[in-house]
């Protein structure tokens, strides 16, 4: 079995376990997330190639995160990853990209992204669910962070942090590329 198939029966398996814990039908479950049936029965069956805007939808909708429907079972007590060894979710035109490195465990678990923002290359988020928050830590560069259509100019060493359930845009400023860690921290899912 390839990489990419492993990944895709994790991914399904995930979803359908997922779903079932909720209580949710395949109709509800792509009602509420926007997703057609059919590909929701594709990705249950480990068919496809979901996008990275599917995939957030469907872990908001069903109160997980977005590792969560990626991960296996973990291996340890403790888990370093390495950025190669991680894909990017979201590759930009002028080689943007961001990376879901990991998630933390627990009732109210938190994801860690690292970005690269070309300048101008800007990544559009549509809103998370109720009581997700972000947190924007720029290492290199400049960035723009846009929230509810207000602009904030970021700057290396500059963290801002912000309620994740309305429209928000990450765009690289400036001459070079701008580097970031994101945490997106969820609210406690169910028990």
């Amino acid at each position: 079995m390839t990489e990419t198939e492993a990944a895709l029966r994790t991914l399904a398996h995930n979803v359908r376990s997922a779903r079932t814990r909720a209580g949710l039908s395949l109709d509800e479950l792509g009602r509420r997330a926007g997703v057609s049936k059919g590909a929701l029965v594709g990705l249950e069956k480990a068919q496809g190639n979901p996008n990275f805007a599917t995939l957030v939808r469907l872990a908001d909708t069903l109160g997980v995160s977005v590792s969560a429907l990626l991960e296996g079972r973990p291996e340890g007590r403790v888990r370093v990853v390495g950025a190669d060894a991680v894909t990017p979710l979201w590759r930009g035109p002028h080689g943007s990209e961001a990376r879901l490195m990991l998630t933390t465990s627990g009732p109210a678990p938190t994801e860690v992204w690292r970005w690269t923002l070309e300048p101008g290359e800007e990544y559009p988020s549509h809103p998370h669910q109720a009581g997700v928050t972000e947190t924007v830590s720029v290492t290199a560069g400049r960035m723009v962070l846009v929230v509810d259509g207000t602009e904030y100019p970021l700057r290396a060493g500059q963290t801002a942090a912000f309620d994740g359930d309305t429209s928000h845009t990450y765009r690289g400023a400036g001459t070079g590329t701008c580097h970031l860690v994101m945490t997106v921290h969820l609210p406690p899912g169910p028990a």
